[in-house]
């Protein structure tokens, strides 16, 4: 296996109930390396375009309108098998199916309100730290 690169977004329902370190903390913990970090306040245009994936889906609007209520915390994660190890280690969209010890199990209050994003794919991953991030910006 070689060493990837995933993105993690600390959504603003978490930034705001102060969770943001214990989750960096916990990514640590679980093997991964930051190796991009900046906290910021998305636009709608930028959420938009973020999730533009999803425009056609019913929850598009009310997901835009979550992720500009708050800062949030987009993170760059290193480590062997990322992608799939982040998916793992956040657990179940829905935190009520969520694994215990998983991210979403520990800080999700909802399906909607769910603490943090994960890249869902490699190429995913590549295209959303382009999103956030110059590659002068990863160490």
């Amino acid at each position: 296996m070689s060493t990837e690169r995933t993105l993690t977004i600390v959504k603003p329902d978490a930034v705001a109930a102060h969770h943001t370190g214990a989750i960096l903390a916990h990514l640590e913990q679980a093997g991964f390396r930051i190796v991009g970090l900046r906290r910021l306040r998305l636009s709608r245009e930028q959420a938009e375009a973020f999730y533009a994936v999803h425009r056609e889906r019913g929850f598009y609007q009310d997901l835009v309108r979550f992720m500009t209520e708050g800062p949030v915390v987009p993170v760059v994660l290193e480590r062997e098998n990322a992608v799939a190890e982040l998916r793992r280690v956040m657990g179940a969209t829905d935190p009520a199916k969520a694994e215990p010890g998983t991210l979403r199990k520990m800080y999700a209050t909802s399906i909607e309100r769910n603490a943090i994003h994960g890249s869902d794919a490699a190429e995913t991953a590549r295209q959303e730290i382009a999103f956030f991030f110059a590659q002068a910006d990863l160490l």
